[in-house]
């Protein structure tokens, strides 16, 4: 079984003329938790949509498990995304529905499994949160923290091989934060996913990652692991990191 996962080669995508990803190469291997770090609006979700296979990019491929999602539809496509599980920024929860019908929603609706073991696969996600005998709640009932505890119980509820973190870290305070980013290391040890993060937190970057990636005006600037990012003497990857008000990004940013 090869060590990649996912490979994302030379993919170029442009909305209305304008170029968001510029011949952008990134590599993830099986079992790591790849981080994606960049500002709001570089790109990084529009990356994420080419890995689910949401967006078809304008040249290149995009490899998961060795396939080429760029060149597939319909049902095949569909085959390839129930490797993923997703928590989103606000955790998406469906308010009409109970927690247990939330985290087992893609069961019921891929009718994966029967009544009895949908119940039970709900159940153990749901513990591996540490959040069982909730099952009956509704989402209005919880807090925020809980809620994105419910988002990953459904994120996992079907064994997915990768799962992706949009943020996971934004809205909840400090020590939930703390919480969730120790979910995430424990999840990907336990479960032997594939996990990628985006966060703008470096706290939570730093605490979660195998690796990190910079995505800066389309294109992967820098990747490495926490101490190399660290350490990084890149002068746009350490303005990010360290939060400075100066430096070549807003420089660039004040010339257009």
């Amino acid at each position: 079984m090869t060590t990649i996962m996912i490979d994302v080669v030379n993919v170029r995508k442009s909305f209305r003329g304008r170029p968001v990803l510029r011949s952008l190469n990134l590599t993830i291997k099986r079992g790591e938790t790849m981080v994606i770090i960049g500002r709001s609006g570089c790109g990084k979700s529009v990356l994420l949509k080419h890995i689910v296979g949401l967006l078809k990019p304008d040249s290149g491929q995009v490899l998961v498990g060795g396939i080429d999602i760029t060149k597939i539809h319909g049902r095949e496509l569909d085959k390839i995304r129930l490797k993923f599980g997703m928590l989103f920024q606000g955790a998406a929860l469906f308010d009409s529905l109970t927690v247990g019908e939330n985290v087992g929603f893609l069961l019921n609706e891929h009718a994966l499994f029967g009544p009895d073991e949908i119940t039970r696969k709900v159940a153990e996600s749901l513990a591996h949160v540490g959040l069982s005998g909730i099952e009956h709640m509704k989402p209005a009932e919880l807090s925020g923290g809980m809620k994105k505890r419910v988002g990953l119980a459904r994120a996992i509820c079907h064994n997915p091989e990768v799962i992706f973190y949009d943020e996971p870290t934004t809205g909840i305070d400090p020590i939930m934060a703390d919480v969730i980013n120790n979910l995430i290391v424990a999840l990907n040890k336990k479960l032997n996913t594939t996990s990628i993060v985006v966060t703008h937190d470096m706290v939570s970057a730093y605490k979660v990652a195998t690796r990190i990636a910079m995505l800066y005006e389309g294109a992967i600037i820098a990747v490495g692991n926490p101490d190399e990012i660290r350490a990084t003497d890149n002068p746009v990857v350490r303005q990010f990191i360290t939060g400075a008000a100066e430096g070549p990004i807003t420089e660039a940013e004040q010339r257009r």
